[in-house]
């Protein structure tokens, strides 16, 4: 698992929370941790734990993910798919319902185009294996008529 950044995750959070108009306090509150405990997380005094993390990420109605990646906990290469998830989640003019349906063919689209592209990518392996065998036994053929 990677290091906690937390410096970043503490900025982030902050930034989250000013967008939320939200006070230390209100956010604390809401999140059930205390008003001390969130204060040094903002400040990068303290690394918070996952279940941490999903409740403050449920009061500020943003995605947890999108705080796991913040504080290193998911990988970095999810970020686009995090990003996409935080976006549909906060947006206000559908409801939860749509937003649910909406990540789940998200989510299935993500699912078929990894597996075509893994699909592709052993394609390819296969047609680079069998050249490299030909080339090989063409210079062995070549090695043998001189």
């Amino acid at each position: 698992m990677a290091s906690l950044n937390v410096g970043n995750l503490g900025e982030y959070l902050r930034e989250q929370r000013r967008q939320a108009q939200l006070s230390l306090r209100q956010l604390a509150d809401a999140a059930g941790v205390s008003n001390p405990y969130l204060s040094q997380i903002e400040r990068g005094l303290r690394k918070p734990s996952a279940d941490i993390l999903q409740q403050l990420a449920k009061a500020l109605r943003i995605s947890a993910e999108t705080l796991y990646v913040q504080a290193g906990i998911l990988d970095e290469r999810d970020r686009d798919a995090v990003e996409t998830t935080a976006v549909i989640l906060a947006d206000p003019s559908i409801s939860e319902q749509q937003k649910q349906v909406l990540l789940q063919i998200y989510g299935s689209f993500r699912k078929e185009n990894a597996a075509e592209a893994e699909a592709k990518a052993q394609v390819e392996a296969e047609a680079r294996a069998a050249a490299e065998a030909a080339a090989t036994d063409g210079d062995a053929e070549n090695h043998r008529t001189n």
